[in-house]
């Protein structure tokens, strides 16, 4: 029985209808199966032509499922990992920044709710929000201004 092996080309349809790939991850995924990385780059450079890899998607895609819990700082540095250019990083960062406090006070009011009583508490809430990806100037603003910003 002979078993028909995917084209590096069905692979990398099949992995980019499951979700937005960068060039980066697919080459990383394609790399056990090509003869050469010249036949990934150029497979990959075809793909992008006919607009089923784009790096603009890629961007949207992990603002828009990463915005809700982190802050800018974590959302660039994954995008980064990930292989995305800096100018299009560059670009998408006023637009995360905007909302970067409401959606920091939508975190924080869902993990604590009420502001620090300590020191502390202070440092435990300050921690999350940091490890969250949120900019420590946020953060602050957060912790500080709640109940001044809610009234």
């Amino acid at each position: 029985m002979v078993t028909h092996k995917p084209s590096l080309k069905t692979r990398a349809l099949g992995y980019l209808s499951r979700r937005e790939h960068s060039r980066l991850e697919l080459e990383k995924k394609l790399a056990p199966h090509a003869q050469t990385s010249e036949e990934i780059s150029s497979m990959l450079d075809t793909l992008e032509q006919r607009g089923f890899l784009s790096a603009e998607r890629m961007v949207e895609h992990v603002i828009h499922t990463r915005q809700g819990k982190f802050g800018s700082q974590r959302i660039v540095h994954e995008l980064r990992e990930k292989g995305i250019a800096e100018n299009l990083i560059a670009e998408a960062l006023p637009n995360i920044r905007e909302a970067e406090l409401d959606k920091a006070r939508e975190v924080w009011r869902k993990k604590f709710g009420a502001l620090p009583a300590n020191a502390k508490e202070h440092g435990r809430q300050m921690r999350f929000l940091m490890g969250r990806g949120f900019a420590a100037e946020v953060i602050r603003r957060v912790l500080r201004h709640y109940d001044k910003d809610e009234a």
